[in-house]
């Protein structure tokens, strides 16, 4: 067997870091006079305990993290996050049982934001920042995967995502610490902006503290049952929609225009389509609310698609309307955005919009092969070509998301659950985007009703759709365990 002490060492520093972040929301209990600070003191003893002794027991001089180290330490790190974030929600005043605790907490640290809590008007504020806290940390979490690790790791084309000077084939921990600390400063950055302006535009300094951390994180946790509904303020949801914009743009880009690449924005391919899509969809869907006289007013459907478009196509799952009611082109409209996702490199899920560049670009690469035998052609992404191992494994990538997408839509269709639930539900959890169609778990609905069959197996693909699939199933391979 294979010699993972540095990995189950960082598990036991994340472990020690989580338990430190459990005393945020147990403060804000005491702050507020409400007794589940206890509950969430005693979850952070438990998850320190234990975190200690990973760390300790398996420290080393040096911590070197190859390809293999990696991939067990992606995966393992973010259920064993799960697992334990999961404590809160099972002993404080929520009363969830494991089953739908772990779902709420996967479902946070995924930034999913799909729920199973009915009452969120009515929960105590602790247990509130803690699932905002873990989207907020899960964003900044996969921003460091997808920059990080993945572009080592190969997968599914994410190595077109290699800063410069960086090292393909293994990174030591001041390497990494050091691009934490950019990100992290950034991201923190970020946050703070958006919570002051909504607190500016009419927010209490609680909801904007909290919604700040699940828009940029594109989670879409909200304190209220109506998500942003309960706020009808379109100056509070123009924000939203800029903030859940910047964090669907990549992050890579950011670093380098604060670098001293200012056109570096402008130049980007995923940032040109990305903007392009998010306005077609936006103009036909207000257009078609317009048509069918679902609101008559201009403003007011143009209101309402750009906040619910963005809210999908970036994958946060924020609501202010039940868009089921939009009829059958809206219906398809975000069915289809909940596959697209935001840029590589940001805090979205989905097949991500280079992949989909690099896919349609290779197609017309072929077509022109077929009628030029003889020709000579290139693919490219911001300038640089495209190898065919890279376009290959985009290919591979987005088979796997259709036949994952596929077996769990047969698997949660095996609970009696209607075919529109099964597939958007299927679709909503690959893509990390929250709600999803139907009246069972559709935009004025959650998961609470479902079986805790189908909510283990929306855990699972959670959980494998935020870890870019091969990440994942990698591990299922008997010789990547052998020595």
């Amino acid at each position: 067997m294979r010699d993972f002490r540095s990995v189950l060492n960082i598990i036991g520093l994340l472990l020690c870091i989580e338990a430190l972040a459990m005393l945020i929301p147990m403060m804000v209990d005491l702050l507020y006079q409400k007794p589940d600070w206890e509950k969430f003191f005693f979850s952070s003893i438990i998850t320190f305990f234990i975190g200690l002794v990973l760390y300790f027991s398996f420290k080393k001089e040096k911590i070197l993290i190859k390809v293999r180290e990696a991939f067990v330490l992606t995966i393992f790190s973010w259920i064993i996050i799960a697992v334990f974030a999961s404590l809160p929600f099972v002993f404080s005043s929520s009363n969830l049982n494991y089953t739908d605790a772990f779902f709420e907490s996967i479902s946070g640290i995924t930034t999913t934001g799909a729920t199973v809590i009915n009452n969120l008007d009515d929960l105590n504020e602790g247990i509130l920042i803690w699932r905002s806290l873990l989207q907020w940390f899960g964003g900044i979490g996969i921003i460091v995967l997808a920059m990080a690790i993945l572009p080592t790791l190969q997968i599914g084309g994410m190595q077109l995502l290699h800063m410069e000077q960086d090292d393909p084939y293994e990174k030591t921990l001041p390497k990494i610490n050091h691009f934490i600390i950019e990100i992290f400063s950034l991201y923190l950055g970020l946050t703070i902006v958006c919570a002051l302006l909504y607190y500016f535009f009419g927010m209490s300094g609680f909801d904007a503290i909290l919604h700040s951390m699940t828009t940029i994180s594109t989670g879409g946790f909200s304190a209220h049952n109506s998500s942003f509904g309960f706020f009808d303020s379109s100056s509070i949801e123009t924000i939203s929609i800029i903030f859940m914009i910047v964090g669907s743009l990549p992050f890579v880009v950011y670093l380098k225009f604060m670098h001293g690449e200012r056109s570096s924005i402008i130049k980007d391919d995923q940032i040109k389509l990305f903007t392009l899509i998010i306005i077609l969809l936006i103009g036909l869907t207000t257009l078609w609310l317009q048509k069918n006289s679902l609101h008559e007013d201009f403003l007011h459907s143009l209101r309402l698609s750009a906040f619910n478009i963005t809210s999908i196509l970036t994958g946060t799952g924020y609501t202010s309307t039940n868009y089921n009611t939009w009829g059958s082109f809206g219906l398809v409209i975000m069915i289809v955005i909940m596959f697209i996702g935001g840029c590589a490199g940001s805090t979205t899920g989905g097949i991500k919009i280079f992949r989909l560049q690099l896919l349609f670009r290779g197609t017309i690469t072929q077509i022109k092969k077929l009628t030029q035998p003889h020709g000579v052609f290139l693919t490219s992404f911001n300038g640089r070509s495209v190898t065919d191992d890279t376009f290959n494994s985009i290919m591979g990538f987005f088979f796997m998301y259709i036949l994952i997408f596929i077996f769990a839509s047969i698997a949660l269709s095996f609970f009696n659950i209607d075919f529109l639930t099964s597939f958007s539900a299927a679709a909503s959890a690959i893509s990390n985007v929250g709600p999803g169609l139907g009246t069972t778990i559709g935009p004025a609905s959650n998961y609470s009703l479902l079986p805790d069959g189908a909510k283990w197996i929306l855990s699972l693909t959670m959980l494998v759709g935020r870890l870019e699939l091969f990440t994942f199933l990698v591990l299922l391979s008997v010789g990547f365990w052998k020595k």
